[in-house]
Parts: C-alpha cells; sequence; structure tokens
C-alpha cells in the first residue's frame, strides 16, 4: 500500500514539473556542456564522453530531470560513408546527462551536434579539427602530450602512487629478480606474472597455478599502447586477492619486493593498481561489460520511490557478511541482505540459507542505502556504489583500493565498524538526516566525476607506469621463456615503428 501511495505521489509530482515548464523552460543556449568527449581528435577513450547540465531561463540549473531529453549526433565522413557512430545519452536524475559515444574505424570533419527541443545546446555543433580515430586503431601518442590532453595528474600529485612508491626509490631487478621469485614462485599459493614493456611491445612470463586473471592486465596494457608510447619498464603483478609484499618477518632483512596488485592493505607495502574490475568496465566500455562506471549512473530510480532501507547481496566470503544475515532477521525494517552463494562456509548453509536469486545491480539502487562489506579482500563493488544514487556505507577494513586515501568519512560515505556493532545506529541515522544523506550522495557522484571514470583510470595507470620507469636503475630486458602479448589492431594512423627485440 506504501509502494502505491509513493507511487500516486511520484506521478502528481512529474505533473506538478510539467505543469511549472511554461515558467521554468530549458534554456538550450545558457546549458552547460563540458568534457573530453567534446574534443575526441585528442582525447582517445574506448568510449568518449561528455556531460550537459540542463539550465534554466533564470539561469538555475535543474535539480531534477529535463521534460524533454537531449538530442545527440555525431556527424561526418568515414570510409563506408557516412561517420558510423554509437551514441548513449544517461540521465542522471539531478539535472545532467553523460553522453558516451563510440565511432568505428576513422572520421574525419567530425560535428558533435547537441540539441534540445530542436535547437542547438551551448556551442553546439562542435566541429573537431582532426580526423577521430577509433581507440582500436593503433595511434599512440607521445605520454606527456596524452597526460595533457586528459588533464592527467603526473604521480607527484597523487597522495597513493608516491606512498605506494616510497619504498622504491631506485630498484635493480638484476640484483633483486633471483631472490623475488625465490620468495614468491609458490605455484600452490601464489600466481604472478613478469612482465616486459619494450619499445611497445608487451611480454610476460606467469608463475603460478592459477593465472587465468593475466587476461585483464594484457588488455589493458594493450589498450593503453593503442592511446600512448608507453616507457620502457617491467614489472611483477600479483593475479590472486591478498597482497603479497608483506610487512616485517623476513622483509625486515631483505626489504620489500616490489608487486603489484589490484588491492592495497596496512600491513603490505604492495602497489595498488586500479582493480582489474573498474580498469575492464573503462577498457571495454560500450563494449563487452554490463556494468561500467558511466552506465551505473542512469537514474532508474527516483529517490521518492526508493525503500527506506540498506540493501546487500553477496557471496559468504567474510565471515561479517554471515553475521550481516543475522542482523537483518532481527532488524528486516532496516535491513535486506541474503547470501547468493556459499563456498567459504558451506557448512553453515543451513543457517544462513537459503540463497537468492543474484539481482542485476541497477536493482541494489531501489533501496536508499548501500552495504558494502569486504569480501575476501576490499569488495570491489565500491565504486559502483558510489556513482549511484543511494547512500553507501563502509566497512571499516583494513584494504583499500588506489583511490580510497581521497575519500571522506562521511562526506562521501557512513562508515561502520568492522564487527558491525554500530551499523543498526548508523542506518537509523540515515533515516532521520535525510536532507545531510542526500548531500553526502552528492558528494560521492561528484567524486566519481573527478577521480573514477574511464578517463582518469587510464590517468592512474600512466601516471603510475611513468613514475615507475624513472625507478628502474638496470636496462630493461625481455628474459628468455618471456611470451609475446599478441597485438590486434582495427586501423593505424600511421605505420607503427617497431622492432622485434630479444
Amino acid at each position: 500500500m506504501l509502494q502505491i501511495l509513493l507511487f500516486v505521489f511520484y506521478i502528481w509530482g512529474i505533473h506538478l514539473r510539467f505543469a511549472e515548464a511554461e515558467i521554468k523552460l530549458v534554456d538550450a543556449e545558457k546549458c552547460l556542456v563540458w568534457g573530453a568527449g567534446i574534443k575526441p581528435d585528442v582525447s582517445v577513450l574506448p568510449a568518449r564522453y561528455f556531460f550537459i547540465m540542463a539550465i534554466d531561463k533564470n539561469g538555475q540549473r535543474y535539480l531534477e530531470s529535463a521534460p524533454l531529453n537531449f538530442q545527440v549526433k555525431i556527424k561526418g565522413n568515414s570510409p563506408h560513408g557516412r561517420c558510423r557512430s554509437h551514441v548513449d545519452v544517461i540521465d542522471r536524475g539531478d539535472g545532467t546527462n553523460i553522453v558516451r559515444y563510440t565511432t568505428a574505424d576513422w572520421c574525419d570533419q567530425v560535428e558533435i551536434e547537441i540539441r534540445y527541443n530542436g535547437t542547438q545546446v551551448a556551442q553546439s555543433p562542435y566541429y573537431v579539427r582532426n580526423k577521430v580515430y577509433s581507440e582500436k586503431c593503433y595511434c599512440p601518442q607521445d605520454l606527456q602530450l596524452f597526460m595533457l590532453h586528459n588533464n592527467c595528474p603526473n604521480a607527484a600529485a597523487d597522495k597513493q602512487i608516491m606512498w605506494d612508491l616510497h619504498s622504491f626509490k631506485r630498484v635493480n631487478f638484476s640484483a633483486i629478480r633471483e631472490n623475488l621469485m625465490k620468495r614468491y614462485n609458490q605455484p600452490e599459493s601464489v600466481s604472478l606474472c613478469h612482465y616486459v614493456v619494450k619499445q611497445q611491445q608487451i611480454w610476460r612470463q606467469c608463475y603460478g597455478k592459477y593465472t587465468g586473471f593475466k587476461m585483464f592486465m594484457d588488455s589493458t596494457l594493450l589498450a593503453l599502447s593503442r592511446v600512448a608510447l608507453l616507457p620502457d619498464m617491467e614489472f611483477y603483478l600479483n593475479l590472486g586477492d591478498w597482497p603479497l609484499s608483506k610487512k616485517g618477518g623476513q622483509q625486515r632483512t631483505s626489504g620489500p619486493y616490489p608487486i603489484f596488485s589490484w588491492c592495497g592493505s596496512e600491513d603490505s607495502y604492495d602497489i595498488t593498481l586500479p582493480t582489474y574490475d573498474l580498469t575492464e568496465s573503462s577498457v571495454e566500455n560500450m563494449g563487452r561489460v554490463a556494468l561500467d562506471m558511466l552506465s551505473v549512473q542512469r537514474n532508474e530510480h527516483p529517490w521518492e520511490l526508493k525503500e527506506d532501507k540498506a540493501f546487500w547481496r553477496g557471496r559468504d566470503s567474510r565471515r561479517e557478511r554471515l553475521d550481516l544475515i543475522d542482523l537483518s532477521r532481527k532488524y528486516p525494517e532496516l535491513i535486506n541482505a541474503s547470501i547468493t552463494n556459499f563456498f567459504f562456509f558451506r557448512d553453515e548453509e543451513q543457517k544462513y540459507g537459503p540463497t537468492v536469486p543474484y539481482v542485476s545491480f541497477m536493482e541494489f539502487f531501489k533501496y536508499k542505502y548501500q552495504l558494502n562489506i569486504d569480501g575476501t579482500v576490499a569488495s570491489y563493488r565500491f565504486p559502483y556504489l558510489l556513482a549511484g544514487d543511494s547512500l553507501v556505507f563502509k566497512q571499516d577494513s583494513p584494504y583499500y583500493e588506489h583511490f580510497y586515501s581521497k575519500l571522506q568519512p562521511y562526506k562521501h560515505y557512513v562508515p561502520f565498524k568492522r564487527n558491525l556493532s554500530d551499523l543498526i545506529e548508523k542506518v537509523q541515522w540515515a533515516r532521520e538526516h535525510e536532507k545531510k544523506v542526500r548531500e553526502i550522495i552528492h558528494n560521492a557522484r561528484e567524486f566519481v566525476e573527478a577521480n573514477l571514470l574511464p578517463q582518469h583510470i587510464y590517468c592512474y595507470h600512466l601516471a603510475l607506469f611513468k613514475e615507475w620507469s624513472n625507478r628502474l636503475v638496470a636496462p630493461v630486458v625481455v628474459m628468455p621463456g618471456m611470451e609475446k602479448v599478441q597485438t590486434s589492431y582495427t586501423c593505424f594512423c600511421k605505420e607503427p615503428q617497431i622492432k622485434d627485440e630479444l
């Protein structure tokens, strides 16, 4: 009954907004358009994207969806006649839209046309001076030039990069390689790959029983090499969940070994990369991934219709996840939580089951509050939760992803204790402070826009690799036994100058 009443009020609100439309009309010329996707000839990403902010006749921004949709067209010529493109306009429900698009091969004489109710928006049409190449083309720019075009900060401006590298001011792999491999070549418990990038070619040799996740770094390096000239470098990548280069113990005498990982921790020296999940969603944006940092911002569940509960679904990869099930049963009016798969605690399935079917990630946002609880390590869903239109509660954790150091509790999310002892109190607080909750959600989405979109993931990798290469003191050499990672391009800006070298 409550949901029906909420729906009636929501529909009534829509009617009121349309009734006000004659007073609060969108002024197409006053609307704001920004983002690197307006300059696709210099900013090359799998999906280019830019933003539109709806502004009314009085110069005020809309705080909800504009009455009508923005129409966007990519015009130009290509080898096949008209420029072939695919455009997706994502309404974020707050008066802003994300426009993302892809092109096939290359396009010339490109115009980006943005209209609202038939009228050109802002400075539309936007004329692009040079050819626009697909990200699948081999068109690497000078590294510093790519970083400049994409507003990439240097490593020195990133707290996490500098912290991760502070123990590795000079790295001589010729001197430490043998001991590093003695330490970590443990096939039953450790899986890692040794990568070498030399003259834009990528080589690797992997060790361990489970090395399938090498495909993520392969695709990352290939994607980066298509858009930027990578520095010659080498590194060892941990393919497992847990950080490897632990503090204390043997490290006290041998010194920490430089290991790249997708997750960091307070008790390790691992150099943190953006997670394979977040990176793949950037490299495959508008491609084979169903969820990414742009599409997750689509407003499918208006705030007025969201359930006033905290929501969680996931597997049983940590004891606190089972504890959450206990809480949800004790406080069903506050928490909706269930296990989707038992693996780690199968002997307790009868108590904490039955399992429930998987839920589409976008369906999570039917609820006002989202719970982020560690799995085996940090929960890699956290970036996507921050991008959605719900408040995120985050468990205190010794694990972190590459961006955690920039977040502030109670500004971007609400923290709760590792043992969940204050979670109910925090959820009750949120239900009583909607204005503050909406402010935190707004801040979280601004954080995402400034730090976690595909452009930033490319930038982070390139800034880290550039700084890392400067710290390598031994010549970068392709080692015997290494396998070349095969490249695939759909077109070239010019013939690549690449030499085979061993």
